[in-house]
């Protein structure tokens, strides 16, 4: 007998459905699986018959062949036992075929006929509504992630034996052990690590906080130089407090991102804060970007939509810096593998944390040990393309004694939050016509619309463009991040004071790098 079973799969970062072609006919008896299947895959065969044997259920002496379609895509990972295992059921006559209309069946099967967590789901899942699939069987630990998709009728199960039990009885069965619910389209907060955060927490920098509020309003790249203990990891992480939560569309894509890379689970179906990421300096470079044998997403995709922080920049391999080239650029990240090539999404905001030489203290000549010659090699392992596609650059320099006894009176991250929303709010309305978010997201093309010049701003601009040496995208990222501090204004033109401002967070006072 014949059955075809409709489960999911990923390639990269993008979901497709897979047909479970199952088999059974007369003949010598053998387990046959086809289809441009990975080892992982291939052992799913003796998964299923010993989770089979193990659940009571006794085999007939067939010739059972298993086609995973389409056959020109690569099969990775477990998650295609329980769809075989139902399939072999159905064609061996011990389910009946209506069970799984319209029904997409994913899962891992241990040998004792448990069913395993598996990882995509959400997508799989929100992919499968959209080609018109109602109904789903999942393993029970990723039925609240199954359940963030609206119009979604979400059934789970522990084990085998349960599953039988549901599709023997029809799927709707509501008996004890089975369980069964329909997906609202609600989220689940995420456990956030930033509520007892604030900036008014850190005395004084208010030039660093005003160059915060600048970069989370425009969502631009910006790197905090100073000394050690000047607070610039403290402001770093203090960045997502003030910046806007996910919206539905953004929480649903970054949620399939955790949900390929098995972050996701019962107690946080869904990410609606922002990422906010922080991997030590000896990060490698398939880390930050990712990719294996079985390509998964990296930090810079994990950072999606949010905050990627690097503290002690230059102590990071050189490689590892000059892969943030293009994820900084293109907003998106491509790994090649002999398997295929897989781009995922890496829009986040770049934040970058360093000490000004080896010892920290330049250019404090009382404090400083390092010669000209080792201050000017620490620099430079933050490469000039590196650093002309940074947007912001602050100086935060050494606190006061006077400033750290004063009471704490600095603005607040709700302070900062409103500024932010403001400045947002009017983005929202530019861009409501367009496939952009913040200012950041402009395009060259976009600029002289989006960041209009009068004649005078022009004038300056081209003073500006030549004293400084300033490269193409240099002036382009002055002109957005200067379009940003005209939004905080509540400005609807750039004018000389914005120009001025970005200019000054371009590169510091310019005793770092000249």
């Amino acid at each position: 007998m014949f059955a075809s079973v409709t489960t999911g799969a990923i390639s990269g970062i993008q979901s497709y459905l897979v047909q479970v072609e199952v088999n059974a006919t007369s003949g010598l008896p053998g387990f046959a699986m086809v289809g441009l299947l990975s080892p992982e895959v291939r052992e799913a065969a003796e998964r299923v018959r010993v989770a089979l044997k193990n659940t009571g259920i006794k085999m007939p002496p067939l010739h059972i062949t298993v086609n995973l379609s389409p056959a020109d895509k690569r099969k990775e990972g477990t998650a295609f036992d329980l769809p075989i295992a139902v399939g072999v059921l159905i064609a061996t006559q011990n389910i009946p075929l209506e069970a799984i209309k319209g029904t997409l069946i994913i899962g891992e099967l241990g040998l004792d006929g448990s069913i395993k967590k598996a990882s995509g789901i959400l997508p799989i899942v929100r992919e499968a509504v959209n080609s018109g699939y109602y109904r789903f069987l999942v393993p029970n630990e990723n039925i609240e992630e199954a359940k963030v998709i609206a119009r979604a009728d979400v059934n789970s199960a522990l084990t085998l034996e349960e599953v039988i039990i549901l599709l023997k009885s029809g799927i709707s069965s509501s008996k004890q052990n089975i369980r069964s619910k329909k997906g609202a389209g609600k989220k689940r907060e995420d456990n956030t690590d930033f509520e007892e955060l604030n900036f008014a927490d850190i005395a004084g920098q208010e030039q660093a906080k005003r160059a915060a509020v600048i970069a989370a309003a425009g969502f631009h790249h910006m790197l905090l130089i100073g000394p050690p203990g000047t607070g610039k990891t403290m402001i770093a992480r203090r960045v997502p407090t003030i910046l806007p939560p996910l919206n539905e569309e953004e929480s649903l894509e970054v949620s399939s991102i955790y949900s390929i890379a098995g972050l996701l689970n019962k107690k946080q179906a869904v990410k609606t804060n922002r990422p906010f990421l922080n991997p030590h300096y000896t990060i490698s470079a398939q880390g930050l970007t990712g990719g294996g044998r079985v390509p998964r997403p990296g930090v810079v995709s994990l950072a999606h939509r949010g905050v990627l922080f690097m503290d002690e920049l230059p102590e990071c391999n050189r490689d590892v810096i000059e892969i943030l080239r293009q994820p900084i650029e293109d907003k998106k990240v491509t790994v090649s593998r002999a398997s295929g090539s897989f781009t995922y999404p890496a829009d986040f905001m770049f934040l970058g944390a360093m000490n000004p030489c080896p010892c920290g203290y330049f250019p404090d000549q009382s404090k400083c040990s390092c010669s000209d010659k080792d201050v000017k090699r620490y620099l430079n392992r933050i490469s000039g393309p590196i650093l002309d596609r940074i947007d912001i650059c602050v100086e935060v320099a050494r606190t006061t004694i006077e400033t750290l006894n004063q009471p704490k009176s600095g603005i607040s991250s709700e302070l900062m939050r409103k500024q932010v929303e403001i400045a947002r709010n009017i983005q929202k309305k530019r861009y409501q016509k367009s496939l952009y978010r913040s200012n950041a997201d402009i395009i060259v093309k976009d600029i002289p619309v989006f960041c209009y010049l009068g004649k005078k701003e022009t004038e300056l601009m081209a003073e500006i463009f030549k004293a400084l040496n300033l490269s193409a995208r240099s002036y382009h990222r002055i002109l957005k991040v200067a379009r940003t501090i005209a939004d905080l204004s509540e400005s609807e033109n750039i004018e000389e004071p914005h120009i001025l401002e970005a200019v000054h967070f371009r590169l510091s006072d310019g005793r770092y790098w000249q």
